[in-house]
């Protein structure tokens, strides 16, 4: 259904006064998991980095414990990186004041199931006369 003229005056009046509010703005921001995500992911990576530094510096030094040290916090840094993108890519919504949280699933109501109940559904919804 279409909004009246007024009705849109007013929207977009309202989306002038948000977009020029920063409090609104950094309260939006610091609820959102992908910001959030973003920032570890920027971590993640510089971490990553400085742990291959250890490894080439154990090896050129000779030490191997520097190496192994440097190769256990370039793998922690990578699991902290993929369950920090999982996090950002979580389907969950959420309120601005962080009250009120629902669940969004995607595919409808068939995809609860795993793979042999679609299956089974998908066979249950064919044309009779084919299989």
């Amino acid at each position: 259904m279409p909004l009246s003229e007024h009705e849109q005056r007013l929207f977009e009046q309202i989306e002038r006064s948000l977009a020029e509010d920063p409090k609104f703005a950094s309260a939006v921001r610091s609820t959102d998991p992908r910001f959030h995500a973003r920032r570890r992911m920027i971590i993640a990576g510089l971490v990553v980095v400085a742990g291959l530094a250890l490894v080439v510096w154990g090896a050129i030094d000779g030490n191997t414990l520097i190496g192994v040290a440097g190769f256990v916090v370039m793998l922690a840094a990578a699991a902290f990186a993929i369950q920090s993108q999982r996090r950002a890519h979580n389907r969950e919504l959420r309120a601005v004041d962080g009250t009120a949280a629902r669940r969004v699933r995607s595919g409808g109501a068939r995809s609860s199931g795993g793979l042999l109940s679609r299956l089974e559904q998908r066979w249950r919804d064919r044309p009779e006369g084919r299989f």
